[in-house]
């Protein structure tokens, strides 16, 4: 059974790539086989699993516009079991393009469909809004994984996107979820990281992952050397939290798929 899980906040900077990429990488590293989908023209999960965005010959934008089949865009990582769908600099314009496309909304579902089946996780990054990249993002997943910062403002804007997965759930895919906020970003000498956590908690109760990523210097390092923080530094404090994530959402899904107490959250 294939997973695919799209990393959406459209608020910038609170880990959602971080997160899609380290998340994939430990996936990886347990066995599991792993595609990560760049929809973000940004392309910084792309830069951050060590490929050049500016020397790709094929990317999610060829994928998405011009119907190039995904096995002929997938790439290979450094690390085994570990594929990436690239992005680069044209799918900028892509959300232009894509208005006048017939069932625009479903361009990456029916991309993705040819080869979702060879991998247990499809992690999909979107970019930092809520445009046609990442109602395309919303239409392919079966579940959300929310990156939320720990910092003043944390709540601003969760409304809103939730309401956009509701809309997206309704009227596209009734399979969506949201498999969990993630809190990251945390930092324990301060008394507001705590409060917000506590305040994100009591809004959201167990759709929060227990895991909570702490703010390192070696997680914003990682990606400038084209490495997961699983092979730039294991032994971390960000290392060991997206490790702990890892084998929380692996026992969480294994719950779900046995039918177990744990079930999906609705919006």
């Amino acid at each position: 059974m294939t997973r695919i899980y799209a990393f959406a906040n459209q608020k910038g900077g609170v880990g959602k790539t971080t997160t899609a990429v380290n998340l994939g990488a430990y996936l990886a590293a347990s066995g599991q086989r792993v595609l990560v989908v760049d929809v973000d023209p940004q392309a910084n999960a792309t830069s951050s699993l060590g490929l050049a965005k500016n020397n790709l010959s094929l990317s999610s934008y060829d994928a998405l516009i011009n119907q190039v089949p995904c096995d002929q865009v997938v790439v290979p990582t450094k690390w085994q079991y570990l594929e990436l769908l690239p992005s680069a600099p044209p799918l900028a314009g892509a959300e232009v393009e894509m208005v006048s496309l017939l069932a625009r909304e479903h361009l990456l579902r029916k991309a993705l469909s040819s080869i979702s089946e060879r991998y247990h996780y499809i992690l999909i990054d979107s970019p930092p809004s809520l445009g046609l990249l990442t109602v395309n993002a919303l239409t392919a997943a079966d579940g959300v994984i929310i990156p939320v910062q720990c910092e003043y403002l944390a709540l601003e804007g969760l409304a809103e996107l939730l309401r956009t997965i509701m809309l997206v759930r309704d009227n596209l895919n009734p399979r969506l979820y949201v498999r969990g906020l993630l809190m990251t970003m945390y930092d324990g000498r301060t008394r507001l990281s705590s409060q917000v956590v506590a305040e994100v908690q009591r809004h959201f109760k167990d759709r929060v992952f227990r895991t909570i990523i702490p703010r390192s210097i070696r997680l914003s390092e990682a990606p400038s050397y084209g490495e997961p923080i699983l092979a730039y530094d294991p032994d971390s404090s960000g290392a060991l939290a997206y490790q702990a994530f890892c084998q929380e959402l692996l026992k969480g899904d294994a719950e779900m798929s046995m039918g177990g107490s744990k079930r999906r959250q609705e919006v």
